[in-house]
């Protein structure tokens, strides 16, 4: 089940919040920055960059995801490695962060 408004809302207020702090500055942005995308029950944050061997093509790239348990009322955190597999973060530390801005603080 996907999110619903107020917690797609919450999610992106937390979301802005994050990138504003997190962002690179405006001069390097051109070669490298951060987005993030919502499916389903999912926060994805990809870095976004122009590919190395054509510059005029911007990549995007997963670097985590953390999808939300309603069931356990927790995220579940992945990292993705370097054979493009998601990996879970093993930590309790982030078990107890709320649902909308919760991803976004366990990144911090």
């Amino acid at each position: 089940m996907s999110f619903n408004e107020l917690e797609l809302q919450r999610i992106n207020k937390a979301a802005a919040v994050f990138m504003a702090q997190h962002r690179p500055p405006v001069h390097v942005r051109a070669q490298l920055d951060y987005e993030y995308q919502i499916s389903g029950q999912s926060v994805e944050l990809l870095e976004v960059r122009p590919q190395w061997n054509c510059p005029s093509e911007i990549m995007k790239r997963s670097v985590a995801k953390a999808t939300y348990v309603r069931t356990l009322n927790l995220w579940k955190v992945y990292w993705m490695r370097g054979n493009l597999a998601w990996r879970a973060v093993r930590a309790s530390w982030f078990q107890s962060v709320p649902l909308s801005p919760g991803f976004f603080k366990v990144l911090a």
